[in-house]
């Protein structure tokens, strides 16, 4: 399995482009985006976030992963991209 840690994603907005518009934490196999937080509990904006990065990248599945849960099942949450 291939995966890339902190890989910058470029980001073109008209005749902009940045070439670091955001770093992914995790990409795996260059098909899922694995987002990790050390909060207390999945917000909409870091849903939101994920959702992001997939329209940026073009993938289709995305997973939030947040550290800080109560619960280890209630730490993770699977985002997707016109699936």
């Amino acid at each position: 399995m291939s995966y890339e840690r902190q890989k910058s994603i470029p980001v073109v907005w008209e005749s902009l482009k940045l070439e670091t518009g955001f770093r992914a934490d995790v990409i795996i196999e260059n098909k899922v985006i694995v987002e990790l937080k050390s909060i207390g509990e999945i917000n909409p904006v870091h849903q939101k976030q994920v959702l992001t990065y997939l329209k940026i990248t073009g993938l289709k599945l995305g997973l939030l992963v947040i550290f800080n849960a109560s619960l280890l099942k209630d730490g993770f949450q699977r985002i997707a991209n016109h699936l």
